[in-house]
Parts: structure tokens; C-alpha cells; sequence
């Protein structure tokens, strides 16, 4: 891990921007955290929109996080950013915008060819990541994801034995295998889901947390569109991590 940039912002929060390998990503890391009282990590997930693009909702959850003694780190997904694209990723979101403007069901297949290429590239990249941040002295567990792709969180939850507890958002579409990979699922679950989102199939996401295989799982649901999260139910969110986490 290389970092390439330091600031420290408003609220004494340290942000460093990194890179692994060819991965970048960020750390943000509260005044608190030193070698002698490390901070527990929550990974921040997201949409594969670029982390320039995503940046100010990204670093509003890292210091939120911050506030309550934890570290937050996330990186660039493969296909977003100045990354390389993903083959075939871009036909997949012209035949999926296709079917959603026709008002068609997305078929299986669409599903797979966006999703699978990313989750089967990022989930490694991930988990280096966490190898890196966790040899940092400054950096402790337990060990949260919060975010999406959900698909991504779900694998991540299943191989990733380090992750303690997570915290999905539903709203992006679910491949048949990461619905079978759900039940392996056993961490405390807290998943968020926008009712009205337009961008999401609401029964594929109760199928999947009917899947999940955790004994503790809550399903926050509330009215609105994709990017409508209130901030009550995100303050539950941070209230789960924190109580598992802490």
C-alpha cells in the first residue's frame, strides 16, 4: 500500500488516498486512532460510478463513522473511474436500460453479465485492501462492510471470515448465485431497502434477505426513490455497526 495524498479535515478526521497495486482507494481515520488504541474498520461500499463521483457521499459516511471511533476505507471498483471498463459491461447496462425503458423484465442473463464480472474482479481486490489496512498500527478489528453492491457484500460476507457484521443496500440487481450464496450468509445483517427505488427489483431484494442465512437480520424498508435513504434509517445503520463493531 502507497499512499499519495494527506488531509486532515474540519473535524481532525485523516484522510490519505492509497493505492494497491493498481487499485486506488481512501482511508479515513478519526483523531482517536493510534498504535496504542487501533480503530475498528468498516468498509464503505458503493456504486461502480467512480470515486471522484461518489466522493462527497462517501466521505459524509466515513466521518459520521469517524465520529463514533471508527476507521473507513474504500476503493476504486474495477470498470469505474480511470480503471480499465470491464468487458462486456457496457452492452449488459445498454440491454438492461433497454428493458427497463420497455417496461420488460431484466432477464437472468442480463443480471449475469453486469454483475458476476464485477463481484468475481472486485471481491480479491477487497479483500487485499483489508490485508493492507489491517497491517497498519493505527488500524484494528472487528471488521464491517456498509454499502453496496449488495452482490458484493454478499460475497464478501461469505468468504471474508474477518467481516463481523454488515450493513446492505439494496438497490442494485441480484444474479441467481449470489441468491444461493445468501444462505451461507451468517454475520448480523442490517439491509436497507428504498421501496419506490426505481432502479431496483423489490422482490428479488426480499427474496434475498429471506435468503440470508444469518440468525440476526433486520430489513430497513422505507418510501422513496433510489437515493432517498432518510437520515433516521441511516443513523439505525450506524447504530448497528456500532454495536457490533464496538
Amino acid at each position: 500500500m502507497r499512499f499519495t495524498s494527506e488531509q486532515r479535515l474540519d473535524d481532525g478526521v485523516r484522510e490519505r488516498a492509497f493505492t494497491l497495486g493498481e487499485t486506488p482507494g481512501i482511508l479515513w481515520t478519526p483523531a482517536s486512532a493510534s498504535p496504542p488504541a487501533p480503530a475498528p474498520l468498516i468498509l464503505l461500499g458503493h456504486p461502480p460510478l467512480g470515486l471522484h463521483r461518489m466522493y462527497p457521499r462517501l466521505a459524509a459516511r466515513a466521518r459520521h463513522a469517524a465520529a463514533d471511533g471508527f476507521a473507513s476505507a474504500t476503493i476504486e471498483l474495477p470498470g469505474s473511474g480511470d480503471r480499465p471498463r470491464l468487458p462486456g459491461a457496457e452492452q449488459a447496462r445498454a440491454e438492461l436500460g433497454r428493458a427497463v425503458r420497455a417496461g420488460e423484465r431484466v432477464g437472468d442473463e442480463i443480471v449475469d453479465a453486469l454483475v458476476l464480472p464485477l463481484v468475481e474482479r472486485a471481491v480479491p481486490e477487497w479483500r487485499a485492501a483489508l490485508d493492507a489496512l489491517l497491517a497498519l498500527p493505527e488500524i484494528g478489528g472487528p471488521v464491517g462492510y456498509s454499502g453496496g453492491v449488495i452482490s458484493l457484500g454478499v460475497r464478501l460476507a461469505v468468504v471474508e471470515p474477518r467481516i463481523s457484521a454488515a450493513v446492505l443496500f439494496a438497490g442494485s440487481f441480484v444474479p441467481r448465485v449470489i441468491l444461493e450464496e445468501a444462505r451461507r450468509v451468517t454475520v448480523p445483517l442490517h439491509v436497507l431497502l428504498q421501496w419506490d427505488d426505481e432502479g431496483n427489483d423489490r422482490q428479488a431484494a426480499l427474496d434475498l434477505f429471506d435468503a440470508f442465512g444469518s440468525r440476526e437480520k433486520t430489513l430497513h424498508a422505507n418510501m422513496g426513490g433510489h437515493t432517498g435513504v432518510p437520515d433516521f434509517a441511516a443513523e439505525a445503520a450506524g447504530r448497528f455497526l456500532a454495536r457490533h463493531l464496538g
